[in-house]
């Protein structure tokens, strides 16, 4: 059942996609003439779209937002030098694919044993500077339930701001969008992106569906390794971020190096109270 949803989830997204980008409409038809692009080029409903990594780049936590309440706030109130943060770039008013990126978002957080709020904050960022706090508010409160963890609303941040600082924040981030006019809404990509405590871009998670174990290596991976048991903190050591399948996988040499200290260890307790035994003996010889 559940892989019937997953499923169903991607050729809902699929379609979605299809949608946005206005190949649905009549305008885009196939009417029997050759197509006119060739293999290297984007189709003209994808050009300024996408999502450029810029990784390690240092967000600029002076720029200010408006949270769900109406209040003025700074980036940098999110960042308080000990908890990563995921921030997604989304409109509100979104018909679909924001709608399915944050779904998948929360889903995928929810398998987890961290909370928000507790080794991480989440920051919804709307990119349409037309949107108000009471459309962000309304957003949150629909997120929170679907969380459904008590207690944890201190953990979500719905953002909206001025033209301005949404160009700046979407530069910063590498996240590329534009108006289509004939599906009148936007046009964009989706990604999930971590951020340090101290506001450095460390990972980005493409897509609109997250494996709780992606998430949690991004998460610890953002930290530092500084979240989580010392098996979760093993965890991240021995996995890999491979950018091609947007996803972590097992670094064996990781795996040896483990592998060797670990022998080393157990080597060294075999060994020392040998040695030690040893010692004891050679000075009760000598006595």
């Amino acid at each position: 059942m559940r892989n019937q949803r997953k499923n169903l989830f991607k050729l809902l997204s699929t379609a979605l996609m299809v949608s946005a980008l206005g190949f649905g409409s009549a305008s885009h038809a196939y009417d029997g003439e050759p197509m006119a692009l060739s293999a290297s080029e984007k189709p003209k409903e994808f050009e300024g779209i996408g999502i450029k990594e810029n990784l390690s780049k240092k967000l600029d936590l002076n720029l200010m937002f408006t949270n769900e309440a109406g209040e003025k706030v700074s980036l940098g109130s999110f960042f308080d030098g000990k908890h990563p943060v995921i921030i997604s770039l989304i409109y509100f008013s979104c018909p679909g694919l924001c709608n399915f990126h944050l779904n998948g978002v929360v889903e995928g957080l929810k398998e987890l044993e961290w909370s928000a709020g507790n080794q991480y904050q989440i920051l919804a960022i709307s990119f349409d500077s037309k949107e108000t706090y009471d459309v962000a508010g309304k957003k949150k409160a629909s997120y929170v339930k679907l969380y459904d963890r008590p207690g944890t609303e201190k953990g979500f941040h719905f953002l909206t701001a001025d033209e301005a600082t949404v160009k700046q924040i979407t530069e910063q981030i590498g996240f590329s969008y534009k108006w289509n006019a004939e599906a009148n809404e936007w046009a964009h990509a989706s990604a999930a992106v971590f951020t340090t405590p101290s506001g450095v871009i460390s990972r980005y998670l493409h897509g609109i569906m997250f494996e709780p174990k992606n998430l949690k290596l991004a998460i610890n991976e953002a930290a530092e390794g500084k979240i989580g048991s010392v098996i979760d903190q093993l965890m991240w050591y021995c996995f890999r971020y491979d950018p091609k399948a947007s996803k972590y996988t097992l670094a064996a040499f990781r795996l040896v190096q483990i592998g060797g200290a670990i022998f080393v260890i157990l080597l060294a307790l075999f060994l020392i109270p040998f040695w030690i035994r040893s010692r004891k003996q050679n000075r009760e010889k000598m006595g």
